[in-house]
């Protein structure tokens, strides 16, 4: 184990699995004590059961609850002083904006962008009673590129960016530095049925100078870093970590847009209810 994190207590929320859980790991491996937040309890217990145990937390929650995230910080600080939080709770969603129902709408900006005010609010204000530390917010390439039929998701991460940079601005003063990470196509959960179908798959590739699928250790690597030491004197950066997809486009998942949705909806078009 590497010791350079010794004495830091990291709150990680989503973090039962996936890029939250690979985070985890990587704060672990460098002697940090972590807790990790999340929906599903028997996900976190099954996550912690492999960690080592004396320097693990779990609290189930949700982050789109601002009580839930002010108790998991509290749970944090029961290993002392709050210094480091990765918000990287997240969920997904596909569809024609015209087809989005607010309900859909709201789901996602709840949980993407206002689960991690929650997070920077709560953990930001521990982290500068603690004297500093750092925050760092899991993004996506689909906050910088657009991602047609995933409007939502687009929109909430570009938020979360921008949260970002006037987070940094904000509490930079109390020590606290604030980036994020923008993730490209990385093999997780949240993103399997974009491996699905051959073609988006190949899609994403092609638009990728370094074309391979990401891992999640590609992205707690660069989490790990912003989180870390080493980078004292950078904050309210948005980093792209995706083989260089965003220097091209977004990817083409319209396959799937018109296999739920229809071809109308797809293209914009949808009939009058007098019409139909």
């Amino acid at each position: 184990m590497n010791a350079v994190l010794t004495g830091q207590n990291a709150l990680i929320t989503g973090g039962g699995s996936g890029i939250g859980l690979a985070c985890a790991k990587a704060l672990l491996n460098d002697g940090a004590a972590v807790t990790l937040m999340g929906r599903r309890l028997d996900r976190l217990e099954r996550a912690a059961a492999d960690l080592p145990r004396e320097r693990v937390s779990i609290v189930a929650g949700d982050v789109g609850s601002e009580a839930d995230v002010e108790h998991a910080v509290a749970v944090a600080e029961q290993h002392g002083a709050l210094t480091i939080a990765v918000a990287n709770a997240g969920i997904g969603g596909l569809g024609p904006l015209i087809a989005t129902t607010s309900e859909q709408w709201n789901s996602v900006i709840q949980t993407n962008l206002t689960g991690t005010f929650h997070t920077f609010k709560f953990a930001g204000a521990a982290i500068g009673r603690a004297g500093g530390g750092a925050m760092c917010a899991i993004s996506s390439i689909a906050g910088l590129r657009t991602h047609r039929f995933m409007g939502p998701y687009c929109v909430s991460k570009a938020g979360v960016d921008m949260l970002v940079r006037n987070t940094a601005d904000e509490l930079g003063v109390a020590g606290v530095r604030v980036n994020s990470v923008l993730p490209g196509l990385v093999d997780t959960e949240l993103a399997a049925g974009l491996f699905a179908t051959e073609s988006v798959h190949e899609d994403y590739l092609s638009c990728m100078p370094l074309a391979r699928t990401g891992t999640v250790t590609d992205i707690s690597a660069a989490v790990r870093f912003l989180c870390g030491p080493e980078s004292g004197w950078i904050t309210g950066v948005n980093l792209s970590v995706d083989g260089g997809h965003h220097l091209r486009r977004g990817p083409n998942v319209e396959v799937f847009s018109r296999s739920l949705f229809g071809d109308e909806l797809t293209e914009g078009r949808t009939k009058r209810q007098e019409d139909s």
